[in-house]
C-alpha cells in the first residue's frame, strides 16, 4: 500500500493565488463584455529588455553550433554569471562573498523550499503575519509544526517585534510581500544580534530589493556586520528583469553559516545545500543564464531600471490618487505593493468580491496572507500605465 505524506494533508486545500483565478475566471465567463483589470497576482507588463533578447538570441545560435553546443549545465551556475552578480550587487555595497557562496536557480520559491530541507522539521519557525502564502506551505509540506506568528499590524507599522521566545528558523522579506514596508538597518542589526544569540538562520527575501529609493535601507542583509553567520538571501529576476516568464534566481549560503546536529555539532550548511543541488536540481539553462548576465552590462542596468520606473509610477500613481479619496495605503514606496485599509470595516473577500462583480478589477485579499491581513488588501504595480489608471478610477468610482 502507498501511503501518502500526510503533512500535504494539513494544507489548505487551495492555494490564494489559486482561489483568486477561479473568481476571475468565473466572473469573466458570466460577463464576457467587461474588461477585467488585474492589480493582483504581481506578475510584470512589460516586455524583457532588447539587450536580454539579444543575449537570449546569441546564445541560441551558440546552442546551433557543435563548437559552442553545451550539454548539462553547472549546478551551482556559471562563473560568468556569478561573477557579474558579486560585482554589481555585492561589492559595491561593501560586500566580500565567494563565488561558491553563490547558487543559480531557477526560482525564489524553489530555493526557499530546497534550504528548508536542510534543517530538521523539529525547528520552530518564525513566520511574520501576514506573509507570503509560500513560506508557510513549504514548512507545512517538511511537517514542521511549530510555527510562531510574529504580528505585522499598523500599531507596529508592519514590521514585527523580535520574539521573546526561542525561535530557530525566521523568515524576513524586505521590501515585504504582502505590505511594501522596508527593514531599516537598526531592525535587520537587531534581528543578526537574536539570530546570534538563539543560533538561528535567518531567511532573508530581498527579491524587491531594485524597488529600494531611500538611501539608508540596506538592499542586502549582508550589509550588516555578522550577517553571514546567520543568514541566507534570496533574490529573483523576475521583478529585477522582468523574468516570470524566464525563471531564474539565485541564493547566497555564506561558507560562514552553520547548523547543528542534535549533539551539538557543526555542520557547514553551503556544503550541505551544494549536495542537496546536486541530488534534486539539474542547473538554470545556459540560454537562461547568459540573459541574467545582460542584466549587469551598462546597457543593461539602464534598460532594467527604465522598466522599474514604469512600475515605481505605477505604485506612486495608485498610493496618491487612492489617499486622496481618504483610502488609507501602506506602500507604494521602495515597494511595488499597496497595501490598503478597507473601507468601513469590510473583510478582505469581501473587498475582493466588490471589486471584482462591480469595478471588474482583481487585487489580492489580506487575509490571504495570514489572520493578521484581514482588512486590508494587496495592488501590485505591474501592470500597465493605462490600466493602473482606468483600475483606480474604476475603485474610486465605486466607492465615492
Amino acid at each position: 500500500m502507498a501511503n501518502v505524506n500526510e503533512n500535504f494533508l494539513n494544507l489548505k486545500n487551495d492555494y490564494l493565488f489559486s482561489t483568486i483565478t477561479e473568481k476571475r475566471n468565473e466572473f469573466e465567463k458570466n460577463n464576457p463584455d467587461k474588461k477585467v483589470i488585474s492589480l493582483g497576482i504581481g506578475d510584470v507588463s512589460l516586455p524583457l529588455a532588447p539587450v536580454v533578447i539579444e543575449a537570449m538570441h546569441k546564445a541560441v545560435e551558440e546552442m546551433s553550433r557543435k563548437e559552442t553546443f553545451r550539454g548539462y549545465g553547472i549546478v551551482q551556475g556559471y562563473d560568468f554569471l556569478i561573477d557579474r552578480i558579486l560585482d554589481v550587487e555585492y561589492k559595491k555595497r561593501g560586500v566580500t562573498l565567494d563565488n561558491d557562496e553563490v547558487f543559480i536557480a531557477a526560482g525564489t520559491k524553489g530555493d526557499l523550499a530546497g534550504i528548508a530541507e536542510l534543517l530538521s522539521e523539529e525547528n520552530i519557525v518564525a513566520l511574520m503575519d501576514p506573509v507570503y502564502p509560500a513560506y508557510r506551505d513549504a514548512n507545512i509540506m517538511l511537517g514542521r509544526n511549530n510555527i510562531v506568528y510574529l504580528k505585522a499590524t499598523e500599531e507596529n507599522n508592519f514590521t514585527p517585534e523580535i520574539p521573546k521566545e526561542h525561535v530557530d528558523i525566521i523568515y524576513l522579506c524586505s521590501p515585504n510581500n504582502p505590505t511594501g514596508t522596508v527593514l531599516t538597518r537598526k531592525q535587520l542589526e537587531e534581528w543578526v544580534k537574536y539570530a546570534k544569540e538563539n543560533k538561528a538562520i535567518i531567511f532573508y527575501d530581498s527579491v524587491y530589493e531594485i524597488f529600494i529609493e531611500d538611501e539608508e535601507i540596506p538592499h542586502s542583509i549582508y550589509e550588516i556586520e555578522g550577517a553571514k553567520d546567520v543568514a541566507v538571501e534570496f533574490r529573483s529576476y523576475s521583478k529585477l528583469a522582468g523574468f516570470t516568464g524566464v525563471r531564474c534566481s539565485f541564493a547566497v549560503v555564506p561558507k560562514e553559516l552553520k547548523a547543528y546536529t542534535k549533539s551539538g555539532k557543526e555542520v557547514d550548511l553551503n556544503s550541505l545545500f551544494r549536495r542537496r543541488q546536486s541530488t534534486k536540481f539539474g542547473a538554470a539553462s545556459y540560454i537562461t543564464q547568459r540573459a541574467a548576465e545582460a542584466v549587469y552590462t551598462e546597457d543593461g542596468q539602464k534598460q532594467i531600471r527604465e522598466n522599474i520606473k514604469y512600475y515605481k509610477e505605477n505604485a506612486k500613481y495608485i498610493k496618491e490618487e487612492l489617499e486622496k479619496v481618504g483610502f488609507i495605503v501602506y506602500g507604494g514606496k521602495n515597494s511595488p505593493y499597496i497595501w490598503l485599509k478597507t473601507p468601513n470595516g469590510m473583510k478582505s473577500w469581501d473587498f475582493f468580491d466588490k471589486l471584482l462583480n462591480e469595478a471588474a478589477v482583481v487585487g489580492t485579499p489580506g487575509v490571504g496572507f495570514g489572520d493578521c491581513g484581514e482588512g486590508f488588501f494587496r495592488l501590485t504595480a505591474f501592470s500597465s500605465k493605462e490600466d493602473t489608471k482606468e483600475a483606480v478610477d474604476r475603485i474610486i468610482k465605486l466607492f465615492k
